[in-house]
């Protein structure tokens, strides 16, 4: 990632208001926000857009976040994004189940956006080095 542009973060989730609150407050915090509603649709941006971290809702219709991760994860183009999975599925499933797929952080729905903003920053800096 270029020191002088933005970092592009893909949000993957089916319900429009959380979808709409992500992009207003990651863009206002200096990312560049990219939107996806289902798991094929993600796919089509990772491919298209190349985002620095994907945002990664686990119910999504179509391919779930999990089998979304599996495959970015099973794709060598991609193993320099970042994946922060945000979901209600509950906070032990989430936390067993995310590295699993190569989820490199989670966040429990409902969600302070300081820590998933936290998550972010952190993940953009480990997969930069």
């Amino acid at each position: 990632m270029a020191e002088n542009r933005k970092p592009v973060v893909l949000v993957a989730d089916d319900d429009p208001e959380i979808l709409s609150l992500l992009s207003i407050r990651l863009g206002r915090s200096g990312f560049k926000v990219l939107e996806a509603v289902d798991g094929e649709q993600t796919l089509a941006m990772v491919r298209e857009h190349y985002p620095d971290v994907i945002i990664l809702d686990v119910m999504m219709p179509g391919k779930n976040g999990w089998e979304v991760a599996k495959e970015i994860r099973h794709d060598a183009r991609f193993k320099d994004i970042g994946i922060v999975m945000l979901t209600a599925i509950g906070e032990k499933i989430n936390e067993m189940t995310s590295p699993l797929y190569g989820a490199d952080e989670f966040v429990d729905k409902p969600f302070e956006f300081a820590e998933l903003e936290k998550k972010i920053r952190s993940v953009l800096k480990r997969r930069s080095q």
